[in-house]
């Protein structure tokens, strides 16, 4: 197996392994109550406490993998970080929660800025990988940066509203197939302003 084959193989492993395990681990210890010197932490803490030091490593281990870290994954490791530590400070799975709605809000507010000094920050992360117009990159930021609030607003909704569980999955699955979901519904876009690469 080649070394690049192996880095391509390892790098969604290191993007989605602690989400993974996150879950799992939840799906096994979310009844349990644990006495830690004298105090009592639900399965979901101790779940949390046990992903934010595994997602430190992958993101360390990504970054000398591929030898950088985008501002996107140091800012989600920052909140992890401290919304996770918070989290299990306090003994309250609350600060957790809230994580990704900072992140979103974090996203959008930073495509917002851009946008209302006419420009699109996404394409300075994506245009290598996604040659297209200056309109359709426009476009495109605008409706992300949209997104990115109404997840931030539905997250707050589950959370507040549904069960812990149901939090869970939304977060595992609901998250990543909303944002998949997305991309696939701008196939037009990228049709219609997308510029072909020079062989």
């Amino acid at each position: 197996m080649s070394d690049q084959k192996s880095k391509s193989m390892l790098k969604p492993l290191l993007e989605f392994g602690p989400v993974v395990l996150f879950f799992v681990a939840y799906l096994k210890l979310k009844d349990e109550v644990f006495q830690i010197a004298g105090t009592e932490y639900s399965g979901f803490i101790l779940v949390t406490a046990g992903f934010v030091p595994l997602m430190v490593i992958s993101t360390l281990a990504l970054w000398k993998l591929t030898g950088h870290l985008s501002k996107m994954q140091i800012a989600t490791l920052v909140l992890v970080v401290v919304f996770g530590g918070l989290s299990i400070w306090f003994n309250d799975e609350r600060f957790f929660k809230m994580k990704p709605t900072m992140i979103y809000l974090l996203f959008g507010g930073i495509l917002g800025v851009g946008l209302m000094r006419g420009q699109s920050y996404l394409k300075v992360v994506m245009e290598e990988a996604l040659p297209m117009q200056q309109e359709g990159w426009m476009i495109l930021t605008r409706r992300l940066c949209l997104f990115f609030f109404g997840l931030a607003v539905l997250n707050e909704a589950i959370w507040r509203t549904q069960s812990e569980e149901t939090w869970v999955y939304f977060k595992t699955f609901g998250l990543t197939a909303a944002m998949f979901a997305f991309f696939m519904a701008q196939s037009r876009v990228f049709q219609t302003y997308g510029i072909e690469k020079e062989e």
